[in-house]
This record gives structure tokens, C-alpha cells and sequence, in this order.
């Protein structure tokens, strides 16, 4: 079991391994991170791991691109966790290119 903390309301959850940080999130009846489709491919659930180690499963590059992989970006919903996380919830990323 791994300890999740979203940075942005500062809540601390529990994540069995083997659970996607979505799923650990639902089965405690936690509001903090936006729930979708729960299956990769609509960003809403997009998230920031800022320290811990995890693994992802395949997700939609329209949300989560090789960049955003590295930068630690992926979607709660097809991320795993191998360890204690601390996390920042992203949410949808916008679709309108910048000037």
C-alpha cells in the first residue's frame, strides 16, 4: 500500500499496489482528482507525479505526450503506483494553441 498526497488540496490518501492512483482514490471516496472515462483516452484525470516511482499504462498521446511522460505527466487512470507519490492535479489539458 502507498501513500498518495494531492499538492493541490493537500489530502493524503492509500493506493493498494496494483491500483491504478485513480481507483485508490474512488474506493476511499475521494473528490480530489476529476474522474472520466477511466480508460486513457479523455485527459480529464491528467496529473503531475512530482516525487515517487510508478508506472503507466497506454493512454492517449492527445493528452499525455512522450514530453509530458517525461516531465511526469500522466492520467490517474493508467498510473500506477510502486511507491509513496506526491502528486499535482492537472486536469484537462487545453486544446488551444498558444501565440
Amino acid at each position: 500500500m502507498h501513500q498518495i498526497r494531492l499538492i493541490n488540496t493537500e489530502e493524503l490518501f492509500h493506493c493498494h499496489t496494483g491500483n491504478s492512483l485513480l481507483e485508490g482514490m474512488q474506493r476511499l471516496a475521494r473528490k480530489g482528482i476529476p474522474v472520466g472515462c477511466r480508460g486513457g483516452g479523455c485527459g480529464i484525470c491528467r496529473v503531475q507525479v512530482l516525487s515517487g516511482n510508478y508506472h503507466c499504462k497506454k493512454m492517449s498521446q492527445e493528452h499525455v505526450n512522450e514530453t509530458d511522460l517525461k516531465d511526469g505527466i500522466g492520467l490517474a487512470c493508467r498510473l500506477y503506483p510502486e511507491s509513496d507519490l506526491d502528486v499535482t492535479v492537472l486536469g484537462l489539458k487545453s486544446s488551444k494553441k498558444r501565440l
